[in-house]
C-alpha cells in the first residue's frame, strides 16, 4: 500500500497563463518602481549611524510583485517580467543621457537647471548597471526557489516559500547592487560599505516578512480572478 502510494507521481504545480490584465498591471507597476528606485538610489541617505539610499522605501515593492508573479504565473513568466522591466529601465537611463546632452539655455537659471539634472540623474546609468546585475540575479534566484518549493508543496506553505526565496534573493541582490553602486552614492570606506549591505539586506528582508500577509492576500486575490489558474 505504501509502495503503491509513493509511486504515484506528484501533481504538477498550478500556474496561470498570461491572458488577463492582471499580469500587465503588475509588470507596469514593477517597471515604474524599479525606475524610480534607480533615481532614488543615486542619493545616499543617513539615519544617524544607518546608511542607505533614497530608493530604500520603494525597492521591496518590486520583490513583493515578483513573488506574486512567480507564484501565480511561474518561473518563465517571471523571468520575462524581469527582462522586460530592465529593458525599460535601460531605456529610461538612455533618455536621461539624451536629456542631459541636449543644449540648454546659457543663462543663470539654465546653467543651474543643467547642474541639477546632472547631479540628480547623471549617476543613474551606473545605478542601472548595478540593478541590471543585482535585480536580475536576485529576482531569478527568488523566483526559482519559490517555484521549486511550490513543485514540492503544491498550494501549501506559501509563507515558507516567500520567506525562503526572499532571504536568498535579497542577499544576492543587495550584495551585488551595493558593490557596484556604493561609489556613486558616496560610500568610500569598508565600514560604511558593510553598514550599507547589512542595512539594505535586513531592511528589505524585514519588509518582505512584514508584508507576507499582504502578499499572501494579493496572491490569493489574483489566483481567484485568473480564469486559467486551475
Amino acid at each position: 500500500m505504501t509502495t503503491a502510494q509513493s509511486s504515484v507521481p506528484k501533481a504538477a504545480p498550478k500556474f496561470a497563463s498570461v491572458g488577463s490584465p492582471y499580469f500587465g498591471i503588475m509588470l507596469a507597476v514593477m517597471a515604474v518602481v524599479l525606475i524610480l528606485s534607480n533615481i532614488g538610489a543615486s542619493k545616499g541617505v543617513a539615519f544617524g549611524p544607518i546608511v542607505t539610499d533614497g530608493g530604500f522605501f520603494l525597492f521591496p515593492l518590486a520583490y513583493i510583485l515578483g513573488d506574486v508573479i512567480s507564484e501565480v504565473y511561474g518561473f518563465k513568466v517571471a523571468r520575462k517580467a524581469i527582462v522586460t522591466t530592465f529593458a525599460l529601465s535601460v531605456f529610461a537611463s538612455l533618455c536621461y543621457w539624451v536629456i542631459i546632452a541636449l543644449p540648454g539655455f546659457d543663462d543663470d537659471f539654465g546653467t543651474a537647471k543643467q547642474a541639477a539634472l546632472v547631479g540628480a540623474i547623471g549617476p543613474v546609468p551606473q545605478i542601472v548597471l548595478a540593478s541590471l546585475l543585482a535585480f536580475f540575479a536576485g529576482q531569478t534566484i527568488n523566483s526559482w526557489i519559490l517555484v521549486r518549493m511550490k513543485a514540492r508543496t503544491g498550494e501549501k506553505s506559501l509563507w515558507a516559500r516567500i520567506m525562503s526565496s526572499s532571504v536568498a534573493g535579497e542577499f544576492v541582490d543587495t550584495l551585488i547592487f551595493c558593490s557596484i553602486a556604493a561609489s556613486v552614492i558616496g560610500i568610500s570606506d569598508f565600514g560604511m560599505f558593510v553598514n550599507y549591505v547589512l542595512v539594505g539586506f535586513l531592511y528589505k528582508t524585514l519588509v518582505e516578512f512584514l508584508f507576507i500577509p499582504v502578499t499572501t492576500l494579493a496572491i490569493g486575490w489574483v489566483k481567484k480572478r485568473e480564469p486559467s489558474y486551475a
